[in-house]
């Protein structure tokens, strides 16, 4: 593989804080790098010193020559004035740009809700972060360099970016460098991971995932002082192996080999000790919505819906960017007015809404944090023990040097934390939280979601963040053309409802997209203000179209009882089958720890041996899931 760029030796120094020292790294033709760390320990700084942006004090920065970087900032250079397609393709000719089907597709998965025409200066901040990484993405780059490219996407935007970085280079040609807290987005795009910490940087071979199972290995063995930092990462592992990801069709690593590590991890959740405690504190009713229905002009929020949030229930919401999920939160906590239907709120519910901009922080101005906290004298319960109002602050990482700050000089995601820890001491038993993650980098994240795993309430949380969802709620729902539906198959089964309308609607619209004034031909872009990247989803899949808005509680299809016991003679056959080949596997690993181990081809045919043993594992462990889920166990 070809070597494109890199630095040696290099130091960094801001009037403060050094930032690098003796920082030496290098990114080979074919790298798809995942770049994490705590906030402020040097992420971004590291790409725009490779970049070139950054002038270093030591040390140097090489490029081959010829290579071509391109990089996507937090904050960009567009110019006010611009149209969206001046800003996007600049000065080329429609008949050019529009005839390449790359360009095409990427202004399609990006600005399908943007005007063509509208200047820059009068977009919103999401819209004009998606043009600027559009402007990006058309341009011919040998390095990508992107910093928290997900911000401001939805979830559909997010997999299709995904999906573009992966089908962007042919294999081995091209390098990718990405900083996100978007741990989904890190496991789907990323084959190696850099921490930066410490004025280093450590690699870590595969995703996400992986090297959280290597950073938990390396902290056991290496770092008995950091004991707290340790447990953290083990019961993010605990969730990789037990959630989601375990049942992935190709997972970023073998779950069985992270067993060991997690044996004494308790689970994440004790879903009915949270559930007893919920109803203690809350009463049987929580919120019902009866036939609720609201309109803004010819946009319809909710159509007849019936939805029952009860307590003890963790709840994720997705839909598309101005679909009209705020909306939804607003209509649960009876502050939005509905057209028709009723909104039934316990008598005894308190809520608490974490919001997407923290207003609820500027009264508190220049005040310092420990003036802050000290307002607060009692204590509050989680995982069933008594917190302190400094024990919770610094569960959530704030230090005593941060605990002088003003309040008004904390980086985001320290205000992000600040406001989530005085809405657990005001205790509330039903918490609403709107895009928590942003701002938070991975560790924080995960000590994030160890806190809410013992919050004994309701939640309902919005988020474009799939791992974050995923992780923290129990049940998904999806605000799809006016109903709330349920996604027994969480994100992944939104995303395909999403991908079905889409075809049904272009079936409905065959040659309506073409042409027009301000419209690019052929690839679905119109000047339809508020038109949403997640299209018309009226037409339901064959799996949800039996759930016609009432979401109460998920559903099961009825199985016939010949159904039911083949399924279940399915699943028992495949665990007989599975504790079978693992038996083969410890026998051919024995056999490889005898062998001659000089003898490469030997080894390498055992362990093929191994690896196709454990394929078959992973089959028959999916196909078992499968049949768990249509029984409803």
């Amino acid at each position: 593989m070809a070597f494109l760029l890199g630095c040696e030796k290099v130091r960094v120094e801001f009037p403060t804080k050094t930032v690098f020292e003796g920082l030496s790294l290098g990114v080979d033709e074919g790298a798809r790098i995942g770049i994490v760390g705590q906030n402020g320990d040097g992420k971004s700084t590291l790409l725009r010193v490779l970049s070139g942006d950054v002038e270093v004090d030591d040390g140097r920065v090489i490029r081959t020559r010829g290579v071509s970087v391109g990089m996507l900032g937090q904050s960009d250079d567009l110019r006010d004035g611009d149209t969206v397609e001046r800003a996007v393709v600049g000065d080329r000719p429609e008949y050019e740009w529009a005839g390449d089907p790359r360009v095409r597709a990427i202004i399609a998965g990006l600005l399908e809700d943007v005007d063509w025409n509208a200047t820059v200066g009068t977009l919103s901040g999401g819209q004009r972060r998606r043009v600027d990484l559009a402007r990006l993405l058309i341009g011919d780059w040998d390095v990508l360099m992107l910093d928290e490219p997900t911000n401001h996407l939805d979830v559909r935007a997010i997999t299709w970016l995904a999906e573009h970085l992966k089908t962007r280079w042919r294999r081995g040609a091209g390098a990718l460098l990405v900083v996100t807290h978007d741990r989904w987005f890190l496991d789907e795009v990323c084959e190696a991971m850099w921490e930066v910490h410490g004025r280093r940087v450590w690699p870590f071979e595969g995703g996400f995932s992986a090297y959280i199972m290597q950073r938990v290995e390396r902290d056991r063995l290496e770092a008995l002082a950091e004991q707290k930092r340790q447990n953290a990462l083990r019961r993010e592992l605990a969730w990789l192996s037990r959630g989601a990801r375990a049942r992935a069709t190709k997972p970023k690593f073998h779950v069985a080999a992270a067993q060991a590590l997690i044996a004494d991890v308790p689970p994440l959740r004790n879903e009915l000790e949270l559930k007893r405690m919920a109803m203690a504190r809350l009463g049987k009713q929580v919120v019902d919505l009866k036939g609720a229905s609201l309109r803004f002009g010819n946009r319809v929020i909710l159509d007849d819906v019936d939805w029952i949030i009860g307590p003890g229930d963790r709840y994720g919401i997705v839909g598309a960017n101005g679909i009209g999920k705020t909306t939804l939160l607003r209509i649960i906590q009876g502050l939005q007015p509905l057209d028709s239907g009723r909104v039934k709120i316990g008598q005894t519910v308190r809520f608490a809404v974490l919001s997407q901009h923290l207003d609820e922080l500027r009264k508190l101005g220049d005040d310092r944090v420990r003036q802050v906290i000290s307002r607060y004298s009692r204590r509050t319960m989680l995982d069933g023990k008594e917190m302190t109002p400094g024990q919770l602050l610094e569960r959530l990482g704030f230090t005593k040097d941060d605990q002088n700050e003003p309040v008004c000089d904390l980086s985001g995601g320290q205000k992000r934390r600040l406001a989530l820890m005085l809405i657990l001491l005001d205790e509330p038993n039903v918490l609403i939280l709107d895009e928590p993650g942003n701002d938070l980098d991975t560790d924080m994240l995960a000590a994030v979601e160890s806190l809410l795993d013992g919050w004994p309430g309701t939640l309902l949380l919005v988020t474009h963040d799939r791992y974050l969802m995923e992780r923290v709620t129990d049940h998904q729902f999806a605000l799809i053309d006016g109903k709330v539906r349920h996604l027994p198959g969480g994100v992944d089964e939104y995303l395909k409802l999403a991908e079905e309308a889409d075809r049904e609607a272009a079936k409905n619209t065959e040659g309506g997209r073409r042409g027009g004034s301000g419209t690019c031909p052929g690839n679905g872009i119109a000047n339809r203000p508020g038109s949403s990247v997640g299209g018309d989803l009226g037409r339901p899949s064959s799996a949800a179209s039996n759930d016609s808005g009432n979401a109460a509680a998920p559903s099961t299809p009825a199985l016939s009882g010949g159904e039911q016991r083949a399924l279940r003679k399915l699943m028992a056959s495949n665990e007989k089958k599975i504790e079978t080949l693992k038996g083969k596997i410890e026998k051919k690993q024995l056999e490889m720890a005898a062998a001659d181990q000089s003898d490469y081809l030997v080894l390498t045919a055992m362990q093929e041996e191994i690896a196709d043993f454990e394929a078959q594992i992973e089959s028959l462990e999916l196909e078992w899931f499968e049949a768990a889920e249509k029984l409803g166990e």
